[in-house]
């Protein structure tokens, strides 16, 4: 058997294997993803409003305030988080017991 065809053939499948792995990892992404709903959206945009987000009209920092918008909520996301974990697993000097 020609070597140079052996090696175009294993060039070959290599390629369809690596192409079907990230086509199915990609199916895989996108069938985890629900769609939005309308209350959803609602409630993303009370949120970014809470955080200084102001929609309509002539907004000249359109992408920049919608973006610091979101990275505020996502702060106070994380913020929320922490702190819920500090109440669930308290550190254990910091216990207090009566005795």
């Amino acid at each position: 058997m020609n070597t140079k065809y052996f090696a175009n053939v294993i060039s070959a499948a290599a390629l369809v294997g690596v192409t079907a792995l990230f086509a199915g990892n990609a199916s895989a992404q996108t069938a985890q993803q629900a769609p939005v709903t309308r209350a959803q959206v609602k409630a993303e945009l009370v949120q970014l409003e809470a955080a200084g987000y102001q929609p309509g009209g002539d907004d000249v920092y359109y992408p920049a305030d919608i973006q610091a918008a979101e990275q505020r909520v996502q702060a106070a996301k994380a913020a929320r988080q922490t702190a819920a974990a500090s109440v669930a697993y308290p550190e254990n000097g910091q216990q207090t017991s009566q005795q």
